[in-house]
Formats: structure tokens, sequence, C-alpha cells
């Protein structure tokens, strides 16, 4: 959740403000690819993404401004998480260094106020205590562009609940690890010797050796992939028809992986990147780049004063309607201590 907004929730006029700039949240071509020469062993759980060239950004109609225009790139090779990291991951970091991720500390209102207009009052402490935003499916057709409709701030989600309180994960424990903000993901990728992907080493790996494809799969249709991804079919947000065999999350390897081995890169849960935000990075960044590593400031309009990072792959609640982040190029954003129940993170590693 965006903790850094939380009490925006005690009115409505700040609630929508608040939720609408979170959903904005939710929401190529291949030459040669050549194999580092001898490179080491795979880690465990993960698999090697080939360097190669290709044309990062927007391709089709759907194309945000933000993924313009297209440039092109190189990509150096290294190593990929296989799977979103899962609970059962996490739950060993936590064991191993009793980490505490943003959603289980209550909010620093001192802390928050900072990337806030001035002036704004202080809420009451119950706004300020641990938690999250959880999806909550409306009852019937409702505007898109108010995300409070099916956006709960909810006191006592966190990744161990979910849902909230009374939610566990105890038959979950090969599912990803969600309520995660950029600062936990980091946390851990440093924990495991690894980090967060950039912005074109993901669009690079969800690519998965085809040439210049709108989505992992490559380009059928999305109506016919209700068998390759996990995402919203019917009307959202208040008609799931589930086609693909789930409401909320999967667990991994429930959908088959890209040409690279790769398996949910499109829908199930959103990934954070490493790169910072900013609404015109590619027009920021030089031609012919090698291994961008993402602009040196962020900045997102629509909130000037909220520093954010990048994230990659849509989620469950991804749809045509509303959003198509399971399209190879689409960016989303949120603040570093942002976090919900469709946000998660995979790693990669650096081939020494």
């Amino acid at each position: 959740m965006k903790r850094t907004q939380v009490f925006l929730y005690s009115s409505t006029y700040w609630q929508m403000l608040f939720l609408a700039s979170m959903l904005l949240l939710m929401i190529s071509c291949k030459p040669s690819i050549k194999q580092p020469t001898n490179p080491p062993p795979t880690p465990e759980g993960m698999v090697l993404i080939p360097n190669g060239d290709f044309q990062m950004g927007g391709k089709s109609a759907q194309a945000a401004p933000d993924e313009l225009p297209r440039r092109d790139i190189h990509v150096d090779a290294f190593w990929m998480d296989a799977t979103e990291v899962t609970n059962q991951q996490f739950a060993a970091f936590v064991e191993a260094t009793g980490y505490v991720t943003v959603a289980e500390r209550d909010i620093d209102w001192e802390e928050m106020a900072k990337n806030l207009p001035p002036g704004t009052p202080k809420p009451d402490a119950a706004l300020l205590a641990a938690g999250s935003l959880v999806f909550r499916p409306t009852e019937e057709p409702v505007d898109l562009q108010n995300v409070a409709q099916w956006w709960q701030w909810t006191t006592g989600a966190d990744w161990r609940s979910p849902e909230g309180p009374g939610s566990n994960i105890d038959d979950r424990m090969d599912y990803p690890v969600v309520h995660i903000a950029w600062e936990d993901a980091t946390a851990y990728a440093q924990w495991a010797g690894k980090r967060l992907p950039t912005e074109a080493e993901w669009e690079w790996a969800a690519m998965g050796g085809l040439k210049d494809p709108k989505y992992p799969w490559g380009d059928t249709p999305i109506e016919e992939a209700t068998n390759i991804a996990n995402f919203w079919q019917g009307a959202f947000p208040y008609d799931n028809t589930e086609a693909d065999g789930y409401f909320g999350a999967a667990p991994i390897k429930s959908f088959p992986p890209n040409g690279y081995g790769l398996y949910e890169m499109a829908g199930n849960v959103w990934e954070w990147t490493i790169d910072k935000y900013h609404y015109q990075a590619y027009k920021l960044e030089k031609e012919n780049s090698d291994n961008p590593q993402g602009p040196q400031q962020s900045f997102d309009p629509q909130e000037p004063n909220m520093p954010k990072r990048s994230m990659r792959g849509g989620s469950f609640l991804c749809n045509d309607s509303y959003c198509s982040g399971y399209r190879v190029a689409r960016r989303m954003k949120s603040s570093e201590d942002s976090g919900f129940n469709h946000t998660g993170f995979r790693c990669v590693k650096d081939i020494q």
C-alpha cells in the first residue's frame, strides 16, 4: 500500500485522489542472440537470459505515452528467477533475518508528511496502524476512474494475511508473496545475493526469445490466452468468470513458461524493478543504450512530490477494459513504500 498516503482515506476526496494515482499503477526485435562464453553454473531456481539487442517500448495501439518512443537497447546476459518469489522463500528470509515488512509497521506520520501537500492534517491514529490495500470486487458496473470502489485499506493485511485478519498462507506457500513494498523486495534480494531487474532486463526476458512479441507468449490475442496466463476474464471489477481457473493469484508454475523458461511473466502479480519511474524516461534516455539503468530522478506529474519505482508484468486484476499490464512493454509505477495483494517480485543475478 502507498503508506505515505494512507491517511487520505479519512475523506472521500482524498481517498479518490490517492487511489486514482495508485491504480494508474493499475494500472523487442531480437537480431542475433549470443550466450556468454563458458558461463558458470546457473544458480538453483534461476534461468540464463542470453544477451541481445531489441527495440524497447510500446508496440501496439495500447501503448501508453510513457512506453514511447521505442529505441534500440542492448542487454548483457544475466540470470533471472524462473518464478516470482514465493511465500516459502520469503518466510525463510524473515526467519533468518527477523525482517519486518512495510505493511507490518505502523505508519510514521512525520516521514509520510514529507511527500504530502504542505499543511495536510494528521489523520486519526487508527488510520496510521499497520496494514495494506486489498482488492474487493464491486457488485455491479462502476466508474473505472474511481479506484476507491474496489481497493480497501485493511488494517492487519500483510504478506502473512493477504486478505487481512483471519486470512493466512498456510496452504499457499507456493504462491507468490504479496503486500511487498519496493524496500521489502530490495532487502530480500540483498539477503539472497541477488538484485531486482532493470526495466530493460525485465522486458527483454519477458519476450522469451521471440521477435518483437506483444505478450510473453507471442501475439495470440488475450481473449484466447486463458490457459496461458492469470488475468481478469469478464467485466472488471465485478464479474470475473475465472476462465483461467483463478480469482486471485495462482501458485507458481501454474501456466506454461516463456521461451527462456520464465513462469508467470504476464499476470498473476506485479513485479518490482530497480528503475526509478519517470514518465518521460524513454525520451530522456539516449538511443542505442547498453544495459540502461533507468532515469537518475523519479518524476510522475500526477504526484510530483512522490518518488516512485517502476513495476512490470501485470496481475490477476489486469483486463483490456482497464489495464493491459500483461503486455511486455507495459510500465506501471508506485512509491517505494507501496504494497498491495497483487504486488510481488522476482530477482536477477549478474554473471560474474
